[in-house]
């Protein structure tokens, strides 16, 4: 029974790594660079969900603030690398990283300085409800994690196979300068990659604020998430979620079977073992080139 309750724990935390994990992907296949900002555009998009929903600011109905919070996320991903991003080009990889993790200390700062550093819960209308199957107790809030991250896995992977913004978003991962040739807007797709980043960032925060308390240092939640995306292979969008489940799983069972300490550092173990005899990640999407 214990088993079973860890095991949809781990996989409601694993959804939620594996959300962020996404962001990681999208925006690294796009624009082959990574920005270490999207665990902090997650804190933000929970925070802005609150600010809608809280009686003291909009106090707007939870499911209206929760679509108007993700629309909010993705204007500021489309803006972020329009206006920001964009002047990069030409630019090494490690200014991208850098410029990405000093837009995350300004995320930390700002949601500090509007919402303050106490730890708050977004109530959903589900918030503390359960549901049992046999004898066991489950949190419709966990169960509602792992449901909508099912349903939003179909409706990216129909996105991405079936409408023509992406499979535009596809060729251009693949190759822009081809892609651009084709008449692709390589420019804009990159700005919509980022926008759809930032929606991804909001749901994902959203999901974990409703299950958990969030404060401006939650966004620090980015860096497994983004061990998550090196084990699952970080050029796989597949493979961000089988990462973000891995090391959802591997916390909780770690913590109850051996010992509490370890769920912090394990998911940090796998990484490495994956880095030494599997550096592609698990599922691996390795193209060669030519010339």
């Amino acid at each position: 029974m214990d088993a079973l309750q860890l095991l949809v724990s781990g996989l409601a935390n694993g959804c939620i790594y594996g959300l962020i994990a996404l962001g990681f992907v999208l925006i690294y296949k796009a624009t082959e660079a990574v920005n270490f900002a999207q665990g902090d555009m997650m804190m933000l998009g929970a925070f802005i969900t609150l600010g809608l929903n809280n009686e003291a600011w909009l106090g707007l109905p939870f499911w209206l603030a929760v679509p108007l919070a993700i629309a909010v996320m993705a204007a500021i991903g489309y803006l972020l690398d329009a206006l920001v991003l964009r002047r990069m080009f030409g630019q090494s990889q490690i200014a991208v990283v850098i410029l990405t993790i000093a837009l995350g200390f300004i995320a930390r700062f700002i949601a500090g300085a509007i919402w303050g550093h106490e730890p708050q819960s977004l109530e959903s209308p589900i918030a503390g409800m359960e549901v049992r199957v046999g004898g066991i107790v489950l949190g419709l809030d966990e169960v509602a994690v792992i449901v909508v991250t099912v349903v939003l896995t179909g409706v990216l992977y129909l996105f991405f196979s079936r409408t023509r913004l992406g499979l535009a978003m596809q060729a251009t991962s693949q190759n822009q300068l081809a892609a651009y040739y084709m008449g692709i807007p390589v420019k804009r797709v990159h700005s919509l990659t980022w926008a759809l980043a930032g929606a991804m960032a909001a749901i994902a925060g959203i999901l974990f604020a409703t299950k958990g308390a969030i404060d401006p240092n939650s966004g620090l939640l980015g860096i497994k998430a983004f061990a998550a995306a090196v084990i699952g292979g970080f050029g796989s969008l597949p493979g961000a979620l089988l990462g973000g489940l891995i090391v959802g799983l591997v916390e909780p069972f770690s913590a109850r079977y051996i010992a509490a300490g370890f769920s912090q550092i394990m998911p940090y173990l796998i990484l490495l073992l994956i880095l030494v005899f599997r550096p592609d990640g698990i599922l691996a999407q390795v193209r060669q080139k030519k010339v």
